[in-house]
């Protein structure tokens, strides 16, 4: 017998890509699953779309905007599945996306994360990611980004951990880690679930036939300021809840490398640095980042509280989660788009 499977998908005014996210969703071949559509407070009209022509989904409607990560935990609340699956709702799947998911996850009773393979909307052979990869200071980004998935000599089975753009994970491993972190509101809270997995004795890995199209940050945008902000805060927590202690000690080292290429390569005009002098808010943006500087320092200490209530559970201590994390390294080059793809 198949199992249930709780696919939770998050919409904030996300009415442009609601159709073709849910009609991807009708046509699978695994049949067995429920759809928990989680609105958080939309104004665009989504609601009335959903209501007429979705009734098949569960519809949680919610009064404002409480933030990607309270939204997926109102998700699992109401969930029934033993798999519980992340989707973004400005992404397309395969029809046998969700049924290649379940078969890995099935066969693999040590792994309690799962990875898509998640492509460009734009250019279907063009990868967004393979799973997630971790710089030294904690900042993260997709796997193989950028590159062509056809060109690939080699792709891996196992990996870091996923992103929650499209990502399957098993209750037996939420019921001990938890869900996402709320305080989060947004961004870098697969990558904190993801180490608070591996900390917990979990493996991940890259179900790749299970293909996904996303249209990558189609809802805040690149270079929107309060993104900005959210990355830069929830680095510094995630890093305080999860990373080796070697690696919270260079912390201030490695962030500060970071931020000097960063620069370089900004006012350089190179990668990413050439869309951020395009953008119209740079002063804002500049703003939000030191912002998102100041409160993700300052907080840190309640993160560091959560880390020791962490510690007795902890199967991997730092020595290995340290080999994981460099096995997995991303580079500054990498991260900041000027890197030869």
């Amino acid at each position: 017998m198949e199992p249930i499977v709780s696919i939770i998908i998050l919409n904030w005014n996300g009415f442009q890509h609601l159709n073709e996210c849910l009609t991807s969703l009708k046509k699978q071949t695994f049949k067995n699953f429920e759809c928990i559509m989680v609105d958080n407070g939309s104004t665009d009209g989504s609601l009335d779309y959903l209501e007429k022509n979705h009734q098949w989904l569960k519809l949680i409607k919610l009064e404002k905007n409480i933030g990607f990560s309270a939204g997926n935990n109102v998700g699992l609340k109401n969930s029934l599945g033993k798999y519980i699956v992340t989707l973004n709702n400005d992404t397309a799947v395969d029809s046998n996306w969700l049924r290649e998911l379940v078969k890995i996850a099935e066969k693999n009773p040590k792994a309690g994360m799962f990875a898509s393979r998640i492509c460009s909307y734009h250019d279907k052979d063009t990868i967004d990611s393979l799973g997630m990869q971790i710089c030294l200071d904690g900042m993260s980004r997709g796997a193989f980004r950028g590159k062509k998935y056809s060109m690939l000599k080699h792709v891996p089975f196992k990996i870091l951990l996923p992103s929650a753009c499209a990502a399957l994970y098993k209750r037996e491993m939420l019921d001990q880690t938890g869900f996402f972190d709320e305080s989060f509101f947004a961004y870098c809270e697969d990558t904190d679930l993801g180490l608070r997995g591996i900390r917990f004795g979990w493996e991940s890995v890259l179900a790749k036939d299970a293909i996904v199209f996303h249209k990558y940050s189609s809802t805040a945008g690149s270079f929107s300021p309060f993104k900005i902000y959210l990355v830069e805060r929830n680095h510094f927590w995630c890093s305080a809840k999860n990373l080796p202690l070697i690696l919270l000690i260079l912390l201030p080292l490695t962030t500060l490398f970071r931020y000097i290429f960063q620069a370089i390569i900004l006012l350089g005009g190179h990668g990413s640095g050439n869309e951020f002098k395009q953008s119209d808010a740079r002063i804002k943006c500049f703003l939000a980042f030191s912002k998102g500087v100041f409160h993700g320092i300052f907080y840190s200490w309640k993160k560091i509280l959560k880390r020791f209530g962490y510690l007795n559970a902890w199967k991997i201590k730092d020595a290995e989660m340290t080999k994981k994390i460099i096995r997995h390294r991303l580079s500054f080059p990498k991260l900041l788009d000027c890197q030869e793809k």
